[in-house]
């Protein structure tokens, strides 16, 4: 006898779960089973009180801040969970009541029909590596805060600069842009407060450069143990992708070898131009800016760099000595092409913007085709 099949649906929040069961066939009974406290003996008490011989469980839920621990947990159990993709749930337009149990009754609903998208889940050491470049990305925004915050309160004081800010020539004594004989160093006011509240600006600027820093090398630490590290590596190949910005980019996409062409990456990014056409008319907008928000923003920042010659610098020459033949050609052929493509529009007059975002989805390409040619080891 075939085993019974029950679709449960989870509405996951921080203290609590609302559940929904949906019994296998098209029209089999869906009830609200309830809720349950969000903790790891309550979810063990579930699947006793749902199980038993014969009964397979198959659950789902969102995709939320309270992460993949559930679904981790209840994989080490032996049934199937899956987390969906909240923005790509279907929904009706004339629903307008929504509460937690409908919510988990829906989920049960679609999961039976097949109807759900269901996210990449990755293992503990991916998701620790992508904790760790997300803590890095806040630390560069938490620099380019402190750092505007100290130009803002200069203008104030008719403190004007002249050239670009924190450069080399914005330093000429060193790294620090206070040091001795700097722009900052001999800085006279009239209030004595005014040197407590820069010296506070400064201190804040010189805390958010250390914790960068700091983050980095713990990322450089941990790169060698990280399964997708040799990814990483192949990546080094392209122009405009150095260590960190290989890194982060595979810790926020994963394995790419999920994607069967390079086009699925490329809509997966939000790179490709919406649409919206019926019959004769087709008219087309800019990106879908869908999925990951950090990645394509890392690709745009790298496509930056083709608008030179192309060229292989002696820092890339080093990144490749260690890479094989095959790669290596794939990102010179890479930056042949990108490089050629960027100024063909850039001449035709096109925005410089909507150029480099038509380069970062061919990079996209090009990224997806050398992750193919790593062989990714075994955990």
């Amino acid at each position: 006898m075939a085993d019974c099949i029950s679709y449960i649906g989870l509405d996951v929040h921080k203290e609590s779960i609302a559940v929904a069961v949906a019994s296998g066939g098209l029209r089999g009974e869906v009830r609200q089973y309830g809720w349950v406290t969000n903790t790891a003996r309550a979810l063990d008490r579930l699947l006793r009180k749902l199980g038993g011989a014969g009964v397979r469980l198959r659950f789902c839920y969102e995709a939320r801040p309270c992460g993949y621990g559930i679904q981790r947990r209840l994989a080490a159990n032996g049934h199937e969970c899956v987390v969906v993709a909240p923005s790509l749930i279907p929904k009706r337009p004339g629903d307008r009541v929504k509460t937690d149990r409908r919510d988990a009754t829906s989920l049960a609903k679609l999961h039976r029909a097949g109807e759900l998208t269901a996210v990449w889940v990755p293992d503990i050491g991916h998701e620790a590596m992508r904790d760790l470049v997300r803590a890095r990305l806040d630390a560069v925004h938490s620099l380019r805060r402190a750092r505007q915050q100290l130009c803002g309160f200069l203008l104030r004081q008719g403190c004007h600069y002249g050239r670009p800010a924190w450069t080399k020539l914005h330093r000429p004594h060193g790294t620090s842009p206070w040091a001795e004989g700097s722009r900052l160093a001999g800085l006279k006011f009239d209030q004595a407060v005014h040197h407590i509240v820069l010296e506070d600006y400064i201190a804040a600027v010189e805390a958010a450069e250390a914790r960068r820093d700091r983050l980095r090398a713990q990322i450089e630490a941990m790169l060698p143990d990280w399964t997708l590290a040799p990814v990483v590596a192949a990546l080094q190949t392209m122009r405009g992708m150095a260590l960190v910005n290989a890194a982060t980019l595979i810790a926020e996409l994963g394995d790419l070898s999920r994607f069967a062409n390079p086009r699925q990456l490329m809509a997966y990014l939000g790179l490709v131009p919406s649409e919206h056409s019926s019959g004769a008319s087709i008219k087309r907008a800019g990106i879908t800016k869908a999925g990951n928000g950090a990645a394509p923003r890392l690709l745009i920042e790298a496509a930056w760099s083709y608008r030179f010659p192309a060229r292989l610098s002696r820092e890339l020459l080093l990144r490749q000595e260690s890479q094989p033949k095959p790669i290596r050609d794939i990102a010179w052929k890479g930056q042949v092409r990108l490089c050629a493509r960027y100024r063909r529009p850039a001449r035709s007059g096109k925005p410089a913007n909507i150029v480099t975002t038509a380069i970062a989805r061919e990079l996209a390409g090009f990224v997806w085709a050398i992750a193919r040619q790593v062989t990714i080891p075994a955990n």
